[in-house]
């Protein structure tokens, strides 16, 4: 009897390692556990670092990009790189999954058009927000958004990383409601109690201080402003703690001028980033609540990382990445008021009873490996594929 031909998945994205972010880190993840069972190609721009060479379990296909002054990315140009053109051209994708809708993505859609095969693509990201954030101007931001819902458009199926961020989609004038394809983590839990006690003493953490966590970006967007003015506040009360924030960041220098100034050097760690997994696990089992009072993020991997050590995390109201929780059942939400964010930091940690039912009910509702979200992922390649074969 023949082997089933493996599928051949294609993986369009348009910012990749050695960038990281966590569409990146999807991809990632995405490619690593389909290339088990799929072929898997991965196609993004090339790296600046031109010393920078490719490791993976699975191919990656690099565009010629041009670079954007003042930032760490780049603009793609696939269609004047003949290369890349050609690969893609003889890659035979049975399916593309586009998580950009620029120019990486643009050449997926393009390809799955004149290959008659099903195209999908994931939002990660609020555009609108992103794009006023950088320009400051409404006028471009609606041209962009107008620009961006045309190219999903063209898609198959939109996936949302969650409900909200499917609505919001709606909202910016999607023909479809987007479904939605949960995020996950690689995470396992840590259980190695003498690591932890170690990391406490490398950080000078008293065993009457609660320990709080902020992991990603060191970037003003994540609203770490906020952060420590409710940090100021918690002192203020004279609340014993120790805030650990992991990363790095353009607003690392203004952070900790702020912290200076606040009174509030003594309280905080900066540990930088913290690459090894294993090592980064450690860090969310150290902590009792992670902090995370961003509106700019849509689904953010943290907040399941945080979970997968049964690690609970403190949303704002109305944040979209806080709508994969319930309040008080596996997860918590504050106003958007650094004194009522401080206050709720105390009412959490004083109700021992609510936060440990919280703690266990985040790891069982949240936390999702990626082997099982692939595998969900797969299953639905396999149905777009039947029914494009069909028309």
């Amino acid at each position: 009897m023949n082997e089933e031909k493996k599928m051949t998945i294609g993986l369009f994205i348009d910012v990749f390692y050695p960038m990281v972010d966590g569409v990146v880190v999807v991809v990632d993840n995405y490619a690593k556990q389909l290339s088990q069972n799929a072929n898997v190609i991965v196609f993004a721009p090339g790296a600046r670092d031109r010393k920078y060479k490719d490791n993976f379990p699975y191919r990656v296909v690099r565009s010629r990009h041009v670079k954007i002054p003042f930032t760490d990315y780049d603009i793609s140009v696939p269609f004047f790189d003949f290369r890349f053109r050609r690969s893609l051209k003889n890659a035979k994708l049975d399916i593309v999954h586009i998580h950009s809708p620029f120019a990486i993505g643009k050449a997926g859609i393009q390809y799955a058009k004149d290959n008659h095969i099903p195209v999908i693509a994931t939002l990660h990201s609020q555009f609108k927000k992103d794009f006023y954030e950088r320009t400051k101007s409404q006028i471009i931001t609606d041209i962009a958004i107008k620009e961006i819902v045309k190219t999903f458009d063209q898609c198959d199926e939109c996936w949302a990383v969650n409900h909200k961020v499917s609505d919001i989609f709606k909202e910016y004038g999607l023909a479809n409601q987007p479904k939605v394809q949960l995020n996950a983590t690689d995470l396992l839990p840590f259980e190695n109690v003498k690591a932890i006690e170690q990391l406490k003493k490398k950080y000078g953490i008293k065993d009457d201080e609660k320990v709080f966590l902020y992991v990603g970006r060191l970037d003003l967007v994540k609203n770490l402003e906020f952060t420590i003015q409710s940090l100021y506040r918690l002192r203020l009360k004279h609340y014993k703690f120790k805030m650990i924030f992991v990363g790095a960041g353009p607003f690392e220098q203004e952070m900790k001028q702020k912290i200076k100034k606040s009174g509030l050097t003594d309280f905080i760690v900066f540990t930088g980033k913290i690459t090894d997994r294993i090592e980064l696990a450690s860090h969310y089992k150290l902590a009792d609540l992670f902090l995370f009072p961003s509106l700019y993020d849509s689904s953010s991997l943290v907040q399941i990382e945080a979970a997968s050590q049964k690690v609970p995390t403190l949303f704002l109201k109305d944040a979209a990445t806080a709508d994969t929780i319930t309040e008080d059942v596996n997860g918590f939400l504050s106003e958007a008021d650094p004194k009522l964010y401080a206050e709720k930091i105390i009412d959490i940690m004083n109700n021992t009873k609510l936060y440990q039912k919280v703690s266990k009910q985040a790891y069982r509702d949240l936390y999702m490996t990626w082997k099982d979200a692939t595998e969900q992922v797969y299953a639905k390649y396999q149905k777009l594929i039947e029914e494009k074969s069909q028309i």
